[in-house]
């Protein structure tokens, strides 16, 4: 279907593609891989028409539909679900014909236009997006607020949302998991599943990875290599050929070996059975694909903490909420050292909320939060990266925290995070959101704190990053409460988690696996709720039908009553205003009828 033959493709200076060879094919589901800046954001561009290879060829037919998702975010005042389904503009235009041959009543035009309406399952647009939209997180409210209404984040799940909806025989997805939560993650995957075209979707998410893709193509050294399997397998193919590179070879050993000592001792500190035995498989399953990372440029680990007693923290009987909204109610929840806790929910339960409230970003409305006098809390979310002096340097900001150390002590530090060289020395304001984040990062590992609050810490990390975040965080010997949507992450870090739902916060004994049947269950439970209420409304629909029909009938006899008396109107007053009484009752009681028959029909939509 698509082929890049011998493609060069230079940007500016820099050279990203040389004699670069592979195919795409119909239907399959392809993850693209590689390190930050190898050019994976370029190939996509490339399909696209929008840039132009420096020379070779890129083959693909004109008449191929090709969807990506709008990185701009939005400004209309048309509400979410109207604005979604706007990007159909083959729908949208047939919408307007229509309008306007039905305004000049032009029957063979409407008929035209039905057929058309048809064939591109115009009908049945609004339930799609409205599909898509919930799947994404929105509820009614939400599908009927005015985009300018909405967050830069929820309007991106828009964009993403008329991705989905346009037909399309190419998808190309660009971190599509970034703005979503574990929810929306999981329901977009079952939607791409299913999705009939070629799906390309760059990722950092190795479950979904997983999950998805039956091909990974990996970008590197100017190079576009395709293997086929999903990600799992396209590290396991890798392995084989770095171990073929004696240096590297010597270097994974050593990490292997590492790896092998903590889980050693992991298992001999382990106290809950259950959670060990599945952490040590995760364990297991780390020290299996270090090798694909040997030549990760990321090298680091939590300082130990100064201080380590229990509790560090605790929440007692506490809650929270807005002026117009309660968002959590006697809420007991308590910190150990060496803790590792996910918290679990649907979008808007309140995951965030009570991140920060340990942070101590909010205050509680009641209740105690108890705090140890040596609690020292490393706290990591979106809007940290807004703190970092956008003006000065990666080494002027971590010299702020670290004025007693010299500067090549802290430069050595900021290798670690791939700081090296010039890249410690520019400005912040100029850095990429990857990067921002891998420097808000360093700034909490320096502080060594004894409790890590993370909220989503991977977005914008590439996979050599999160691979290192996660070796550290294996052996850190703090508490640990981390809300995120990969999953990779959560098996390997997290012992226990904690499911917020119906404002109250509450230890969930599965693992994510059962997280998901939780979810399929709750969906289940939900759609059997509004299938028997929508039978019950159906009933109620087909007796008011009845009634209306009834009440038709005898306001049609009247008034044929009424017609026959008028020619001897005089002789028969009485009756005709007995008659006229009679018939505006029953117009009243026809009028109400119909006025719940719409109500009712409505809500069974």
């Amino acid at each position: 279907m698509i082929t890049l033959s011998k493609v060069e493709l230079l940007r500016g200076a820099k050279l990203l593609f040389s004699d670069a060879n592979v195919s795409f094919y119909d239907r399959q589901k392809i993850g693209v891989v590689g390190k930050n800046g190898s050019g994976k954001t370029s190939l996509f561009l490339l399909l696209q028409r929008i840039l132009d290879p420096t020379a070779g060829d890129v083959s693909l037919s004109e008449k191929l539909r090709i969807v990506t998702v709008e990185q701009e975010i939005p400004q209309s005042d048309r509400g979410a679900l109207e604005y979604v389904i706007d990007a159909d503009v083959l729908l949208r235009k047939c919408q307007d014909e229509l309008t306007t041959a039905e305004a000049n009543h032009d029957g063979m035009k409407i008929a035209e236009l039905y057929e058309a309406l048809q064939n591109i399952d115009g009908f049945t647009a609004e339930t799609r997006a409205a599909k898509i939209l919930t799947g994404l997180g929105f509820n009614e409210e939400e599908m009927a607020a005015a985009v300018n209404t909405l967050s830069g984040g929820w309007r991106m799940r828009l964009n993403i949302a008329r991705t989905l909806l346009i037909p399309s025989e190419v998808l190309l997805l660009d971190e599509p998991t970034n703005h979503l939560d574990l929810d929306a993650v999981i329901w977009l995957e079952k939607w791409l599943k299913q999705y009939q075209g070629l799906l390309l979707f760059i990722s950092h998410d190795r479950e979904f990875l997983d999950k998805i893709a039956d091909n990974i193509v990996h970008i590197e050294n100017k190079q576009i290599k395709n293997y086929s399997g999903n990600y799992s397998s396209f590290e396991r193919q890798r392995v084989s050929a770095l171990a073929q590179q004696q240096q590297q070879y010597e270097k994974q050993q050593r990490q292997a070996e590492h790896m092998k000592d903590f889980i050693r001792r992991f298992k001999a500190k382990a106290t809950k059975a259950r959670q060990a035995q599945s952490r040590v498989k995760a364990l297991e399953r780390m020290q299996e694909i270090m090798p694909a990372h040997v030549d990760s440029p990321f090298s680091f680990e939590f300082k130990e903490p100064k201080y380590l007693a229990n509790p560090l923290l605790s929440l007692q009987q506490i809650g929270f909420g807005y002026t117009e909204k309660q968002v959590l109610e006697s809420v007991d929840f308590q910190l150990n050292t060496q803790d590792r806790a996910a918290l679990l929910g649907r979008n808007g339960a309140g995951k965030s909320t009570l991140i920060k409230l340990l942070a101590g970003e909010l205050t509680v409305n009641s209740g105690e939060v108890i705090r140890n006098k040596n609690l020292k809390i490393g706290y990591f979310a979106q809007h940290t990266l807004e703190r970092l002096d956008g003006d000065k340097s990666p080494l002027q900001n971590l010299q702020k925290i670290a004025t007693d150390k010299t500067q090549g002590e802290l430069r050595k530090f900021l290798g670690g995070f791939d700081f090296r060289g010039d890249m410690a020395l520019m400005t912040v304001k100029n850095l990429s959101g990857g990067e921002k984040a891998r420097l808000a990062l360093a700034l909490i590992v320096w502080q060594a704190p004894n409790v890590l609050l993370l909220d989503e810490p991977t977005n914008h990390l590439d996979l050599d990053m999160r691979q290192a975040l996660i070796l550290a965080l294996q052996s850190y010997e703090g508490a640990v409460v981390l809300v995120s949507h990969d999953r990779f992450l959560l098996k390997q870090v997290i012992d226990d988690y904690w499911l917020i739902a119906d404002k109250k916060v509450q230890h969930f004994p599965g693992d994510l696996n059962a997280y998901q049947d939780y979810l399929l269950k709750s969906d289940k439970v939900g759609r059997s709720s509004k299938k028997v209420g929508k039978q019950n409304n159906q009933k109620q629909l087909a007796a008011m039908e009845k009634n209306i029909d009834k009440l038709q009938r005898q306001i049609t006899d009247i008034e044929l009553k009424i017609s026959e008396l008028g020619d001897d109107s005089i002789n028969n007053m009485a009756e005709l205003e007995r008659l006229d009484t009679k018939r505006a009752t029953l117009v009243k009681q026809y009028e109400e009828h119909e006025e719940q028959w719409l109500q009712l029909a409505d809500v069974s939509q």
